[in-house]
């Protein structure tokens, strides 16, 4: 299929239970379109690719074993603000430009060791979430993909344009003052700021930690219901 990327998480989860295409076949589907599109929307600061194909493997075993979750083998795009074990964590800046965490953080953790979410990669954000175009990252500006010569909004601008750019299903974002709101309005998406304490923020570098909160970015509420039950442990 050449249209993976157009459908819904609802369609994704048929698709996958169903035997339609595997978790591998559509993890390189969006590997491949982040290869050919992000150069020019720069929304990801680290593409995980050989990690994220061989999550997609397991998850297609799992399947098969018949052990897999409704989300097991779904792609999903993770704000660089989430400590990320063995991979990058950079929010957006040049003094963790080295930092690789020891741990995931809470959010990381249930969407691949409870849901099966394969992790494409880490998206770029303003610097320590201190923004609201994300301009001010250390890996460069990050671009609207409904035009390039305009802002996707931040801090999570980065989460927003992997998804309106279709380079990942859904992502994960923070949300202090607008975060999540402003740059799902810039791109056309639904994000959302659940009420404070829904969502744990173990692992997430704060900003301002008595109005911190992640959230999901997608093409819809409904979307975004899926990746909200996840990050909530629901």
């Amino acid at each position: 299929m050449t249209d993976l990327h157009r459908l819904s998480i609802r369609e994704l989860t048929e698709g996958l239970a169903n035997a339609k295409f595997s978790a591998r076949e559509l993890t390189e589907h969006y590997l491949k379109r982040i290869e050919k599109i992000d150069a020019q929307v720069n929304a990801y600061v680290t593409v995980t690719a050989e990690q994220a194909l061989a999550q997609a493997d397991a998850a297609d075993a799992l399947r098969q074993a018949g052990g897999a979750g409704v989300l097991t083998g779904v792609p999903i795009a993770h704000k660089d603000i989430f400590c990320t074990q063995g991979i990058k964590t950079t929010a957006g800046s040049k003094m963790l430009d080295n930092f690789i965490s020891p741990y995931d953080a809470t959010v990381v953790a249930k969407g691949r060791k409870t849901a099966g979410l394969v992790t494409l990669g880490k998206v770029n954000m303003d610097e320590f979430a201190m923004g609201s175009t994300s301009e001010s990252s250390y890996f460069g500006a990050t671009k609207n993909p409904w035009a390039l010569d305009r802002v996707p909004g931040g801090s999570s601008g980065g989460s927003a344009a992997v998804v309106a750019a279709d380079l990942a299903p859904f992502a994960t974002g923070t949300d202090t003052g607008g975060s999540i709101r402003q740059p799902a309005s810039f791109c056309g998406l639904t994000g959302l700021k659940p009420t404070y304490g829904r969502v744990s923020r173990f692992g997430m570098i704060a900003y301002a930690s008595s109005l911190d909160q992640g959230g999901p970015m997608a093409r819809s509420a409904e979307d975004c219901a899926y990746l909200m039950n996840v990050m909530a442990g629901l």
